[in-house]
């Protein structure tokens, strides 16, 4: 049983608080008048091993602008974990398309090629994997998957900052990555 108090987080330092304070005196908070911004997505993409990093306001309009993106929506199906964040299944929905969920495998608590495969349908035209808790999935056969069958992969890589697939970041395997920068996340931007 846990008897002390939990570490606070998210926890920041001394010199990322006057950062923070030299933005907001400066006057330049937005895209368009600081620079921040627009060195996060090049810094970002750099360690990710990506092409582009684009900075959107959360996860969830992350996961929203992907799928729009990938031309998902209605008469169109999308597969999703049953154990996620409400964001992964929801924009499906906001996209007019039908969420369909595949199960999970019992050793990692992420989908699979073999529990996709499952669900799949002429209907399916993406599927959202979920790197739950920095695992990733096992992202080669559920990308042979994809080929075979002609589905887009988004990953969902909202609590995997940092976490590797085969030597390759997450968010970088799939058609599209979508991460989230919330103040619970591992790297937390507000």
């Amino acid at each position: 049983m846990l008897n002390t108090k939990f570490a606070p987080w998210p926890s920041y330092s001394s010199e990322e608080i006057t950062a923070v304070q030299q933005v907001l005196l400066s006057n330049q908070v937005n895209y368009w008048t600081g620079t921040e911004c627009r060195e996060f997505e090049k810094e970002f993409a750099t360690w990710t091993g990506t092409k582009y990093a684009v900075a959107l306001s959360n996860g969830t309009l992350a996961l929203d602008v992907a799928l729009k993106a990938l031309g998902v929506g209605s008469g169109d199906e999308v597969v999703v974990t049953p154990r996620t964040f409400i964001a992964s299944v929801s924009c499906v929905v906001n996209a007019g398309a039908t969420p369909v969920f595949a199960d999970v495998e019992a050793d990692s608590g992420n989908l699979s090629a073999a529990t996709i495969a499952k669900v799949l349908t002429p209907r399916t035209k993406a599927v959202i994997c979920v790197h739950l808790a920095g695992w990733p999935c096992d992202m080669d056969p559920i990308m042979a998957l994809a080929e075979k069958h002609g589905f887009k992969v988004i990953e969902d890589c909202a609590q995997a900052h940092g976490a590797r697939y085969k030597n390759r970041s997450v968010g970088s395997i799939g058609h599209v990555g979508a991460w989230s920068f919330c103040q619970d996340k591992i790297m937390s931007t507000g």
